[in-house]
């Protein structure tokens, strides 16, 4: 059986707390950088740990990458799933992109065991690359 929950039943799923000090960052591509070919994206976290979707476990939570998106998601529900909202629910830290030639974004985003970002959330900075 398929449950579908609606967003007024999200917003009264309690957020999962972030540790202070905790943050994302990407380990590579670098910002502004040029690259050829396909993109390795390397995720690098710090003051909390990496476990698979559904996993309860305190400090914890799953990378999700943000590909040339606009703005966040809401951050009170789970993360989309489409080509600008990656998840690596299986608790992966890296990945090889191919995207098309020209510039595009990267923003890190981690989740928690229900794919709702943290409180306070946890992302990188939005960085900017160009593909040859």
């Amino acid at each position: 059986m398929l449950l579908v929950a609606t967003a007024t039943a999200w917003a009264q799923v309690p957020r999962t707390a972030a540790p202070d000090g905790a943050g994302l960052y990407f380990v590579t591509p670098k910002d502004g950088e040029t690259v050829q070919g396909d993109v390795v994206v390397r995720f690098g976290l710090r003051g909390m740990g990496i476990a698979p979707a559904g996993t309860d476990a305190p400090n914890t939570g799953h990378h999700h990458l943000l590909v040339d998106a606009d703005k966040l998601p809401a951050l009170d529900q789970p993360i989309p799933t489409d080509d600008k909202h990656r998840h690596f629910g299986a608790g992966q830290t890296e990945v090889t992109l191919k995207l098309p030639a020209g510039r595009h974004t990267l923003q890190l985003l981690l989740g928690d065991r229900n794919h709702i970002p943290h409180n306070p959330p946890v992302m990188s900075e939005r960085i900017s690359i160009t593909v040859q």
